[in-house]
């Protein structure tokens, strides 16, 4: 009796891996028919594309377009606040120009190297020559002394001036240096008669020249924040170049993260399509009584998983698709929102080699953090050079030149006036230009702090700052 149970159990357990053989081959069948159950049992279309060549099928690229999105049409593919049926087609290239369009820290950046630009032009707006024009007008009531009315007798002398004062400045970017031309007139009446001219008339017509020795000379504050600036521009533009590689970076990253997300979708749910299609052929089996019901239970778990695979798949889309929006799109509330993303390029795959000198090579000379780190090298230098400046002592050669006119109407009692000297405005004017009067002056301006804690301190800054830099 147990022998013959034994013989029973045996040929029941061969009969039932014959049958899941015989299911397994039927599963395995051409790819046009596995092709078409797909379509009735999940979707009205097929739901990935069988690879064309062999190449495809080792390496795992095609070089056809990235697949589309599965259609729409069942419930394990329906995502939140997406409409499957609005689709966008997008490429690479595209992607990537509406992140640069669209992205506010490029416009930021922007921005910057703009700000920096405006800064430069302000600093040479020092060398700008400046016209001053100073009229004045004043009054004086002052005591005078009578000396013709005897003893303890003493009046008042009314002054008038009228004063015109115009200069005209410039300062010297080589050397440092800076002159001023001027030319002052004034008229002036007094009440007082003693005064020889009244109304007198005087013009002055000269120029002064200052030109640093040894300090400022090389270079002064401005010059050194010229410099500077320059630098920052520098700077500015590499870190727009910086932020610029990011986003394409990432924008690159998030659309082949989508492309992948996308397959990986279309192969999870061509795994429940066909655990859909053995299901239907073992439940035909077992109703045929070529199959034991075990079997069904066996397919029906494995369904579950391929429906919990395809649900966390298109998870999975939604959220690198997602990702690619927020690269891209530039208003929250947009209607792009709601459209399903088409990535329309493949990866390609290249054997070619590649070069692991020439790759450093062009790594280091390429990356925006290391230019900026150089250029902030150089910046230092500039700051030290200005440093070592200022410790120097500060000598100036000044130097003045001037030619002087005078004329007005005799008023005194003590003689007669020179006739060139007699007559209004005019007369001094010209007077001027005759070049018998002038003043030429020339000395030098020494300065120089007797210890100058802040400029060497400023120069131990500087020098620390530099071995920092080169550590990094």
């Amino acid at each position: 009796m147990r022998f013959s149970y034994r013989i029973f159990m045996s040929a029941a357990c061969l009969l039932a891996a014959i049958s899941f053989t015989v299911s397994f081959t039927n599963g395995q069948s051409a790819d046009g028919q596995v092709a078409r159950n797909n379509a009735a049992a999940v979707t009205d279309k097929p739901a990935i594309v069988p690879p064309a060549d062999d190449k495809e099928i080792h390496t795992g690229i095609s070089e056809k377009p990235a697949a589309a999105a599965v259609p729409a049409g069942n419930t394990y593919l329906s995502r939140v606040g997406v409409n499957s049926a609005q689709t966008r087609s997008l490429s690479l290239n595209e992607s990537i120009r509406l992140a640069l369009e669209n992205n506010n820290e490029i416009e930021v950046a922007r921005s910057d190297v703009k700000i920096a630009e405006s800064n430069l032009r302000s600093l040479f707006g020092f060398y700008d020559p400046t016209v001053t024009v100073s009229p004045l007008y004043t009054n004086n009531i002052l005591p005078q002394p009578n000396i013709f009315s005897g003893a303890g007798s003493s009046g008042v002398v009314s002054q008038t001036q009228w004063s015109a004062n115009t200069n005209f400045t410039h300062f010297i970017k080589p050397g440092g240096g800076n002159y001023n031309v001027f030319f002052n007139n004034s008229k002036s009446t007094t009440s007082s008669s003693a005064s020889t001219l009244n109304p007198s008339f005087s013009s002055r017509l000269g120029v002064t020249f200052t030109q640093p020795i040894i300090r400022n000379r090389g270079i002064d504050a401005n010059r050194r924040q010229i410099k500077i600036q320059r630098k920052l521009i520098a700077q500015s533009d590499a870190d727009f170049r910086r932020r610029t590689i990011e986003i394409i970076s990432t924008v690159q990253r998030s659309y082949w993260d989508l492309v992948f997300a996308l397959r990986d979708q279309q192969n999870r749910v061509a795994n429940l399509n066909l655990t859909k299609e053995n299901l239907r052929q073992v439940e035909a089996r077992i109703a045929a009584g070529a199959a034991a019901p075990l079997q069904k239970a066996e397919v029906s778990t494995e369904l579950a998983n391929r429906e919990s695979d395809v649900l966390v798949a298109s998870q999975q889309v939604s959220i690198n698709e997602n990702v690619l929006k927020q690269l891209i799109l530039k208003d929250t509330d947009s209607a792009n929102w709601s459209e399903s993303l088409v990535p329309t390029d493949s990866p390609v795959f290249s054997m070619d080699p590649v070069s692991l000198d020439d790759a450093v090579k062009d790594a280091v000379a390429n990356r925006p953090e290391l230019q900026r780190l150089n250029l902030q090298r150089e910046i230092n230098e500039i700051d030290i050079e200005y440093f070592k400046d200022q410790v120097k002592p500060q000598i100036d050669f000044n130097t003045t030149f001037a030619l002087d006119g005078l004329a007005g109407t005799n008023a005194g009692t003590f003689g007669s006036l020179n006739p060139e000297f007699v007559g209004g405005y005019g007369t001094a004017l010209g007077n001027v230009f005759q070049a018998d009067t002038r003043t030429f002056s020339a000395g030098f301006t020494i300065s120089f702090p007797l210890r100058n804690k802040t400029a060497n301190a400023n120069l131990a800054t500087a020098q620390f700052q530099q071995e920092r830099i080169e550590a990094q």
